[in-house]
């Protein structure tokens, strides 16, 4: 029951547990379908923050006197699910790269705004530690979120242009048919 601002404090606390409880699932096969090194360094370094995001909220779960278990995030459910779609997609190394980046800054986003609101009510409810666990997940949540966006735009964004410039160049020339009568 959601009636009053703690019980909803609660009840993100055990959202956020179980997005990223999820998220520790879905990052490995990111990282081993990735091609690019440093993508593969992104998801790899993010999935070590996400065990530490999941013991900041366990800690916060404490805090609060409350089990952090017993939710399923379903927003992170299906982002989850559409991040395997681009592990069980295939084509060519950098578009696959571009979209696993994709599936990614989309949970990113997702969990910005969740510890946002989360954080948002610590502070209506005077949490000064809860507020300052939040605010370092999601601190780290923005970083990563930047991060994805610095490996797509300087390495896997242009590497998808130089490849499909290449296969162009390496096509054989298509033939005109000509119409009779012209």
């Amino acid at each position: 029951m959601l009636d009053n601002l703690k019980s909803l404090l609660e009840d993100q606390i055990r959202d956020l547990y179980s997005a990223e409880n999820q998220l520790t699932k879905a990052l490995p096969k990111m990282a081993k379908k990735a091609t690019s090194e440093t993508l593969k360094d992104a998801f790899t370094s993010h999935l070590d923050e996400t065990v530490g995001h999941i013991q900041r909220l366990e800690k916060i779960a404490q805090m609060l006197e409350v089990k952090p278990s017993g939710k399923v995030c379903k927003a992170m459910k299906g982002l989850v699910e559409e991040g395997k779609e681009a592990i069980d997609e295939s084509g060519e190394d950098a578009v696959i790269d571009a979209a696993l980046i994709g599936a990614a800054q989309r949970v990113e986003h997702y969990e910005i705004a969740a510890y946002g609101c989360a954080r948002a009510l610590a502070e209506q409810l005077g949490e000064t530690k809860i507020i300052q666990l939040l605010q370092e997940t999601l601190d780290e949540e923005s970083a990563a979120n930047e991060k994805l966006t610095g490996i797509s735009l300087d390495e896997v964004l242009p590497a998808a242009v130089q490849q499909e410039s290449s296969e162009q160049e390496q096509a054989p020339p298509r033939s005109r048919s000509k119409k009779s009568g012209n």
